[in-house]
């Protein structure tokens, strides 16, 4: 198994929507412990390959090769680097905890499990491939899986809330395909003189044609995938489909949605963008600072103005996703600060993995009390930590995190971000930082008017938080933890590939 290890965390979970196919639609709970089975192999594998990973080299590991069609020179080519195995593993720990979190769904069960189970494979497919064109298949295998999940087992809102979702994602695929049959038809490999969809020969701008050289085409290309990938970030002004379909979406549906769907968006234009086209990351630098301004900002607005804790969380994701962008934008600018561009692009891929876990407990646990309470109006509570004292102790944990309380892993890679993009954007980097200050507004402002004050007589029944939903959130609750305390065995994991990536960009 270790030898194909990216190959049995891919497919393992679709061996397992296969069984649970073959399972009586009554059999509810040997459904849900197969599922569970199917994502438990690929964290035990994910573990593996945190462990086993080479942190000295910046090449791609655990290389799988093979011809796939060989008339057009499409490849299964799957590896990984530093960037990739962190979000392997989050994608992993993530999809078990939600197969957890979702033993609660009574509707159409086997074909719940099945899908997510699908949608697991999906995640993984995208960060392991090294094909192009294998890497488009697993990003369009993700879209239906969600969009039934969202759309048959959400909220009232689910059919409009799943087609929003469906047209904006499949928008952004569409200039991602063109770009990639741009790609595919100026790129030559090395070899065979022939077309190819092989990442790493794109990578090398020596294989671009004359066309594929010009700068007003390559800056069309660029904004063509830059605007596929922000859709799923999702970037100002594309993140009108997120908030309703976070408050739509079952809750581990929008765990796994901002805890690992987001993070493709900037993972794509950081293993896809700026090494295949380097200059024009160089050139949108400065919009990238400025968008990722804009979403710290206006996403910490949104929240604070919202009442329904579930949109709340949604829109502080697309704050905090601001982040990374500034941090992206930063690292552009090698010429200024070496260092700094270091910290910003580690601080920005940190973070990924930081919000990854944070807004995954946050969701978890507004699921927790909208399961008793079956509301989530911020105002429609009052003094829930008298009540359910573990409960509040567990989710102020959470919120504390996400508002970078130092000690805890997001204050780390905020940290890290502002560092590296200071020297090289005074003033952008100052306005975000009020992110900061907003956000602490609007976490606390809710922390207030849920848990403290006077208890509400209405809620007097509610019970604790249960052994199964605690055990959904204490394992993420101890990575924040422990990577705020000691953040380097992610921060060792991926920094030979970023500083490679570095001077990849810096040409």
């Amino acid at each position: 198994m270790g030898e194909h290890i990216l190959s049995w965390m891919t497919f393992f979970p679709v061996i397992g929507a296969a069984v649970i196919l073959f399972i009586p639609s009554e059999r509810k709970e040997v459904i849900k412990t197969v599922a569970a089975a199917a994502a438990a192999v690929p964290l035990v594998l994910a573990v593996q390959l945190f462990i086993s990973f080479d942190r000295s080299t910046s090449g791609f590991q655990f290389v799988e090769h093979y011809t796939w069609i060989k008339s057009f020179n499409i490849e299964y080519f799957m590896g990984v680097d530093g960037l990739s195995v962190p979000m392997m593993l989050l994608t992993a720990l993530l999809s078990f905890i939600c197969i957890i979190a979702s033993w609660n769904i009574d509707k159409a069960v086997k074909g719940y499990f099945a899908l997510f189970l699908i949608l697991e494979a999906g995640m993984f497919g995208v960060f392991c491939a090294l094909d192009f064109f294998l890497f488009y298949v697993f990003w369009e295998v993700m879209l239906l899986p969600m969009y039934f999940l969202i759309g048959i087992w959400g909220g009232p809102r689910r059919e409009y809330a799943a087609i929003k979702f469906f047209l904006y994602t499949l928008a952004g695929s569409v200039l991602m395909l063109l770009a990639m049959i741009a790609f595919y038809l100026n790129v030559s490999d090395p070899v065979t003189g022939g077309h190819t969809f092989n990442m790493l020969h794109m990578f090398n701008q020596a294989n671009h044609s004359d066309w594929l050289q010009l700068t007003n085409i390559r800056h069309i290309i660029w904004l063509a995938l830059f605007i596929g990938f922000a859709i799923k970030v999702p970037i100002v002004p594309f993140h009108t489909w997120l908030p309703d379909a976070h408050v739509e979406a079952p809750t581990a549906v929008s765990v796994i949605l901002a805890g690992v769907l987001l993070k493709m968006g900037t993972y794509g234009i950081l293993r896809i963008s700026y090494p295949m086209l380097p200059d024009a990351a160089q050139w949108f630098a400065y919009p990238m600072v400025i968008l990722g301004a804009i979403n710290i900002l206006y996403g910490a607005f949104c929240a604070m103005a919202q009442t329904d804790m579930k949109k709340l969380v949604a829109y502080s994701s697309v704050s905090h996703m601001g982040y990374v962008l500034l941090g992206m934008g930063a690292m552009c600018k090698v010429g200024v600060d070496v260092a700094g561009a270091e910290a910003a692009i580690n601080g920005a891929v940190f973070q990924m993995f930081n919000h990854g876990t944070i807004t995954a407990m946050m969701f978890l646990c507004v699921g927790v009390i909208y399961d008793r309470a079956h509301h989530r109006e911020i105002n429609g509570f009052g003094g829930l930590g008298l009540q359910m004292p573990l409960y509040t102790s567990v989710f102020s944990f959470a919120l504390f995190a996400a508002l970078g309380l130092p000690g805890l892993s997001g204050f780390i890679s905020e940290a890290m971000i502002f560092m590296g993009a200071f020297p090289a954007y005074r003033t952008v980097t100052i306005v975000s930082a009020l992110g900061i200050v907003i956000g602490a507004a609007y976490v606390l402002w809710m922390l207030q008017r849920v848990f403290l004050g006077p208890k509400n007589d209405k809620y007097d029944s509610l019970p604790e938080i249960s052994a199964r939903e605690m055990f959904t959130l204490v394992p993420i609750g101890l990575i924040v933890l422990i990577l705020g305390i000691y953040p380097m065995p992610v921060l060792d994991l991926m920094k030979v590939s970023l500083h490679n990536l570095i001077k990849v960009v810096a040409g």
